[in-house]
């Protein structure tokens, strides 16, 4: 089991991987917040999809959202130092979302717990403040955060923390409050973040970590490859995506059959910019791509907000072993700053092992921090998954460094340094 192969190894290699971890991030920016869907199949154990802009904290677990308070306080302190005490919290435009607004609510309240002051707000003109329900009942009220609004008349940020991911670019509005630093930055946004520009560092900085620990990096990357020029529309554009479906596929089943796995490879077609599960589709095989139905067509037609898709990935599949009360399922871990904040199990009765869970019908079970410590010795799945999300996070530094992505007013400090 890949599992025992990486807790046994990164044990034995802790202190190592540990301090390589903190020069690597020594001088690199990392966002406040971030979350990773992890799949486990037995032979090799990967994260499949990271985000920047996470919508699921109310999810986690109550013993973590307790722990998480004391990491918000943590991060924000030594990044921007104590004297941050007003927060806009930017969130999407999903008014009519009530479990996106109790995953704000949640926010809100690890921030507060600090005795800091939440102000939420969108970037748009509201004649007057929004009053929303949560999913659970919770009460939030929702300001313009246009700075000619009524609120920058009484309210000034010391720090806005963005949980709209940014699908436009909202430049305009990014221009009326540039003076305030912003986390994460709004250049980390889906108008220009790249899928296949995390994957390229997330898999080089597992060769990295297995040369430390002395493990196949088989056992924790996916292959990902960029499919540029995409056309649905276009018989051509699919005809080479179908080649190179193919070609991925033969090369999977090679390193299969070299280490005695008798899983048929598979891969997956993503958007290579976007979020929520849209523009994602399985295929075993490049035949698979030419004969997309309608139905498919439309799927990877067009991405959030309307977007064109105009890249995608080809992505290993990587099949679960995990399940949650019969149905298939896939850890989700949430990160503040470089810490293991908590995470759920998303689950889909209706889904194999081999597909996509994070589609419409998925649930969410209980997946606690503490839980991952259940099978002793030593905590193997919040070892092996933890540090799987934690060169997640290296990945989305890495990433946001090339794309000049401006932290402003944020302190570097390496994690495991306070």
């Amino acid at each position: 089991m890949a599992k025992l192969t990486l807790h046994k190894q990164t044990l034995a290699n802790m202190d190592a991987i540990c301090a390589w971890f903190s020069q690597k991030t020594g001088n690199l920016s990392y966002p406040i917040y971030s979350s990773y869907d992890i799949r486990d199949s037995g032979y090799k154990i990967s994260n499949v999809d990271a985000n920047i802009f996470p919508a699921g904290f109310n999810n986690i677990c109550p013993t973590d959202k307790e722990t998480s308070e004391g990491l918000m306080n943590k991060y924000i302190t030594k990044h921007y130092g104590a004297g941050i005490k007003n927060i806009l919290l930017v969130t999407e435009e999903h008014t009519n979302n009530a479990f996106y607004w109790e995953n704000v609510h949640t926010i809100r309240n690890l921030i507060e717990a600090s005795g800091r002051v939440v102000k939420v707000a969108i970037p748009k003109d509201l004649p007057e403040p929004l009053m929303l329900t949560s999913s659970a009942g919770n009460e939030v009220t929702v300001h313009s955060a246009l700075k000619t609004g009524e609120l920058f008349k009484t309210f000034k940020p010391d720090l806005i923390i963005s949980n709209n991911d940014f699908s436009e670019a909202y430049e305009d509005w990014a221009a009326t409050v540039a003076e305030f630093p912003m986390n994460p930055p709004r250049e980390l946004g889906w108008y220009q973040r790249k899928k296949s520009t995390y994957f390229e560092y997330y898999n080089q900085l597992v060769n990295e970590f297995s040369q430390i620990t002395q493990i196949d990096p088989f056992l924790m990357r996916v292959e990902t490859e960029l499919f540029e020029n995409f056309d649905i529309g276009d018989e051509s554009s699919r005809e080479a995506l179908a080649q190179r479906v193919d070609a991925m596929l033969a090369r999977l089943r090679e390193d299969y059959q070299k280490r005695g796995i008798t899983q048929e490879p598979f891969v997956f077609v993503k958007n290579n910019a976007g979020t929520y599960g849209l523009a994602v589709i399985r295929v075993g095989s490049g035949a698979e791509v030419k004969e997309w139905s309608y139905k498919s067509r439309k799927k990877m037609k067009a991405a959030k907000g309307g977007r064109d898709v105009e890249e995608v990935i080809i992505q290993e599949g990587i099949p679960s072993i995990v399940q949650a009360d019969g149905a298939s399922a896939e850890p989700v871990i949430y990160m503040i700053g470089c810490d293991l904040a908590g995470g759920f199990l998303r689950t889909h009765a209706e889904k194999s092992s081999t597909e996509s869970l994070n589609s419409p019908g998925a649930v969410y079970k209980r997946l606690c921090v503490s839980d991952l410590a259940i099978n002793t010795p030593g905590c193997p799945q919040e070892n092996v998954y933890g540090w799987t999300a934690k060169l997640g996070l290296l990945a989305i530094a890495m990433e946001a460094q090339e794309m000049g992505a401006e932290f402003k007013g944020y302190q570097p400090v390496g994690c495991g340094k306070s």
